[in-house]
């Protein structure tokens, strides 16, 4: 609990850096290409786990809720997966672990250091062209969704599986803009984490307000990552279809 508290009190960090703020990212990757069989994702998930509860907490999704992210990416079978907040890659080598052998996955993390540390530690997993980090955000003035529709095959109805787990200010902005880019189908599922700490109290009401029309959704009770005392959810939502009118490029809210 000590550990989380003091994790807690670097929350301003997390928020401008993306990392704690005392290396424990970098040290991470270090513990991962040293305990790690190389070529093993398995044992890389084990190794991260390992470091988070015997070294320094982590703030990816943990081993605990990272059961619901394998179940939900197992029932869809995702072809195409993009990923809101890298940090370390933990969460990504839980998918690629998953999802079909022809599936990839685009990961966007605002951090360069992270996006760094994410890489080499795929690269030790041997993940291969699997999975695809990108610096920048969705709101970055469109670079980032330009480089996901001209490089990696972004587009109307070809997205399966969203994971969300970055800055809690950005979790409905962001699904907004997918929302607007049409990359959805029917059947295609989001899954956004933290959301009781810090959590996402917009995102969870606009979903609220579309239930069984726009959206269906499962709440997932879970904890914080790597510890049984601060209780969490997860929410796991399945697209239905578009308001009406939004076919035709409108937006059924203001922007964000």
């Amino acid at each position: 609990m000590a550990k989380r508290l003091r994790m807690l009190m670097r929350m301003g960090n997390l928020t401008r850096t993306g990392q704690v703020g005392d290396g424990r990212e970098e040290a991470l990757a270090d513990y991962v290409t040293a305990h790690a069989r190389a070529g093993d994702i398995d044992d890389v998930i084990r190794a991260i786990d390992t470091y988070a509860y015997q070294q320094a907490t982590l703030i990816n999704v943990g081993d605990e809720k990272g059961l619901l992210l394998d179940a939900a990416v197992r029932r869809v079978r995702p072809r195409l997966l993009l990923e809101l907040g890298t940090y370390c890659g933990y969460s990504a080598l839980r998918m690629a672990r998953v999802m079909p052998p022809d599936a990839r996955l685009c990961s966007v993390e605002f951090s360069a250091a992270n996006a760094a540390v994410a890489r080499r530690i795929w690269d030790h997993a041997g993940l291969g062209e699997r999975v695809t980090v990108l610096h920048g955000t969705l709101g970055d003035d469109g670079r980032t969704i330009e480089r996901l529709t001209t490089r990696h095959g972004f587009g109307p109805g070809r997205l399966d599986f969203v994971f969300v787990d970055h800055v809690r200010d950005a979790y409905l902005p962001d699904l907004r803009r997918i929302l607007d880019r049409r990359w959805l189908h029917p059947g295609s599922v989001v899954l956004a984490d933290n959301m009781k700490v810090p959590g996402a109290p917009r995102y969870r009401a606009y979903l609220r307000e579309r239930e069984g029309t726009e959206w269906r959704t499962r709440e997932h009770h879970a904890h914080v990552e790597y510890q049984t005392l601060v209780k969490d959810l997860v929410l796991e939502s399945e697209y239905l279809h578009a308001p009406s009118g939004a076919e035709a490029g409108e937006t059924a809210d203001p922007p964000a």
